[in-house]
């Protein structure tokens, strides 16, 4: 499962989990904050190591439809679980204060694969159905969503991502045997915007019709205005979403003043209506969240 490789040439051990590809030396942490290569007794690097393998922030039983999916067991709950760290930089994230977090900037509670399983066992009489890995970037955490999506497997229980969709592609692959549902955030069809926030649309696009092809996946837009409410933007978007399926449950959501974005409106039920009738001109399920 490793894709962490030391390269001789720059002494640094180079991490492909995600298209950052980061090379980390001795004592430094890769883009996301989620791995780290300590100094060894030598004063060398002694190696990648997932920093935030089993480190949960947040634990909370949630119904399945916050995440948000509303056709993927309705009326469940799931218990729901964050770490630290993220491969995007959105200036307006509400989960800022763990997404952009490293280890030693928060409280974590150290939780194993089978003891994850055990607690999602435990709550099924509660209606829980699995767990779902999310408010900060879960892809990030490679590793451990891999272990406790395998030991809920053989539970009989179901995992979900909500996730940017940021993943090199055979990463992707190789975990989506064990996903049964995923909430992709399509934050823009622009690629500007993107590359603002540390990304690329054509490897979120890729990915998002992967995934559909192996698990139930639902679309999830954060409309903000004057960034990503053009007319342009909501025909090409609502094009992609048509093109994967128009059956793709697509969510758009409501920006609300955060973080580096406190000064920004919030967006107008005007343009998410708007969008809405947009999006059903070639979508069936298209739901407003946060109105």
């Amino acid at each position: 499962m490793s894709m962490l490789y030391f390269n001789d040439k720059s002494k640094k051990f180079d991490c492909h989990i995600c298209p950052h590809n980061c090379s980390i030396g001795a004592g430094e942490t890769g883009y996301c904050q989620a791995y780290g290569v300590p100094i060894g007794p030598n004063g060398h690097g002694e190696g990648i190591v997932p920093l935030a393998y089993g480190r949960l922030t947040s634990i909370a039983l949630d119904p399945v439809e916050k995440k948000p999916l509303y056709h993927f067991y309705p009326g469940s709950k799931i218990l729901s679980v964050g770490s630290f760290g993220c491969n995007f930089r959105c200036p307006w994230c509400q989960n800022h204060t763990i997404s952009m977090a490293g280890i030693n900037d928060v409280e974590t509670r150290t939780v194993a694969p089978e003891a994850l399983a055990d607690m999602a066992e435990n709550q099924i009489p509660n209606g829980n159905i699995g767990v779902a890995f999310t408010y900060n970037e879960p892809l990030i955490n490679f590793q451990y969503v891999h272990d406790a999506a395998l030991a809920l497997r053989k539970r009989g229980l179901k995992s979900v991502l909500v996730t940017n969709g940021y993943v090199n592609p055979e990463k992707l692959d190789e975990i989506l045997p064990l996903i049964d549902a995923m909430n992709i955030d399509l934050k823009s069809a622009s690629h500007d915007f993107y590359f603002k926030i540390g990304g690329d649309l054509n490897i979120v696009q890729k990915n998002i019709r992967t995934a559909a092809k192996n698990c139930h996946v639902e679309l999830t837009c954060l409309l903000i205005n004057g960034q990503n409410d053009s007319d342009h933007e909501m025909e090409h978007m609502t094009d992609f979403i048509a093109s994967v399926s128009p059956e793709t449950p697509f969510h758009i959501s409501r920006f609300f003043p955060r973080f580096r974005m406190t000064d920004q409106e919030q967006t107008s039920l005007e343009s998410m209506e708007k969008f809405a009738r947009v999006a059903r001109n070639k979508l069936r399920y298209v739901y407003l969240g946060n109105v």
